[in-house]
């Protein structure tokens, strides 16, 4: 990991711990955030970041803000870089080239918009590279070639708007999808999935700028088609995501505001998080695809039009330099302490995938279909992803 860390760069390996006292009988004290810093040099510097729930709750106050374009964001973005941030820059030196691998909440932040006591986005200043792991530092020198030219995948027929809720055991609830008994694994609760002709625009408007292109859109765009690709050089997908949250046995809190489609819990009391009741969280997020809104009716569940984070590492991406997911919230997933994101952003990376371009929130259709334009013109002039 040493040998890959650039000239001017520092790895940061943030971690969420519990202190231990071994005086006595021994006792476990708050959880607690840390940063070790590991330079190309081999030294390592360490700091303690303060009390967990503190931070987190700092983090879900900034993911907040961001959501709300009435926001001051300034102010509460130069108060999570005080508390986080500064106390790591004060041991990076002269480094502008930070590798930052998260840990818990952590996971959920855009780096690059904190503010620096300068009052600078941190974006103006440094590069940021996110990592799941300093481990993935191993994987980003293979000198694999891509297996196909780019793959655009755009606009869907998702197939009718409405479903049969009441023959899918699911409850409608103010336009969101409900889970009550059933898990995610099911997707019962999923709610019909609307037409994004943006993403066609969008398509429209990139397939010239890439070279040797593979586009899928309406009924073409299924998941098995999609499952079939071999390394193609950048994967674009422009399709609805979803994450639902496990909210009964959820490892650490984060609340309805992590979540694209609404889960509603009817437990009457809480769920400690045990290895028997927590689902696989790579269960919980994915992308939707051709047909998925009749996937009530589909005999073979590998291709009901849901592409879950499970499924996407079996698909084989070494060798893919870029994973652009143009949906919403496709950044997120279930944090799990010490182990990153399990969620799309997880699984492309153990599928084998070199970077992603993915969101944190809520995107407007046509919105990000003018951002995917301006984003390809400046790649295919030669700068970085």
């Amino acid at each position: 990991m040493q040998q890959q860390i650039p000239a001017d760069g520092a790895l940061v390996e943030l971690v969420r711990y519990e202190p231990f006292d071994p005086s006595g009988a021994g006792t476990w004290g708050a959880p607690r955030y840390a940063a070790y810093v590991l330079f190309p040099s081999g030294e390592i510097r360490t700091v303690d970041l303060g009390d967990a729930a503190a931070m987190d709750a700092q983090v879900f106050t900034f993911l907040d803000a961001l959501r709300d374009p009435r926001s001051n964001i300034q102010p509460i973005a130069r108060a999570l870089d005080a508390q986080l941030m500064q106390p790591i820059r004060a041991l990076t030196d002269d480094a502008t080239h930070l590798l930052i691998s998260p840990d818990g909440a952590l996971n959920l932040i855009p780096f690059a918009a904190l503010m620096d006591e300068e009052n600078r986005y941190l974006s103006e200043t440094l590069t940021l590279t996110y990592l799941t792991s300093g481990r993935d530092l191993l994987r980003m020198n293979r000198g694999l070639e891509p297996g196909q030219g780019p793959v655009i995948v755009a606009n869907p027929d998702y197939g009718a708007t409405e479903l049969a809720a009441a023959s899918r055991g699911a409850t409608p609830s103010q336009g969101n999808a409900v889970l009550t008994a059933q898990r995610s694994t099911d997707f019962s609760s999923l709610n019909a999935f609307g037409s994004l002709p943006g993403t066609e625009t969008e398509a429209d408007a990139i397939m010239p700028l890439l070279p040797n292109v593979t586009r899928w859109d309406g009924p073409e765009a299924t998941e098995s088609a999609i499952k079939q690709v071999q390394a193609p050089s950048i994967l674009h997908l422009a399709t609805h995501g979803f994450f639902l949250q496990d909210q009964d046995c959820l490892a650490v809190s984060g609340g309805t505001r992590t979540a694209s489609i609404d889960v509603v819990s009817t437990a009457e009391s809480d769920c400690v998080p045990t290895p028997r009741n927590m689902e696989n969280p790579l269960l919980r997020s994915g992308l939707v695809f051709a047909g998925v809104n009749q996937r009530a009716s589909f005999a073979d569940d590998d291709d009901d039009g849901v592409l879950t984070a499970q499924e996407v590492t079996r698909m084989n991406l070494f060798g893919t330099q870029l994973v652009v997911l143009s949906a919403c919230e496709t950044g997120l997933g279930n944090v799990v302490n010490g182990d990153g994101v399990y969620g799309l952003r997880r699984a492309f990376v153990l599928a084998g995938a070199e970077s992603q371009l993915m969101s944190l929130w809520k995107v407007d259709d046509f919105g990000t279909s003018d951002l995917m334009q301006g984003y390809y013109e400046r790649l295919m002039d030669g700068a970085g992803r």
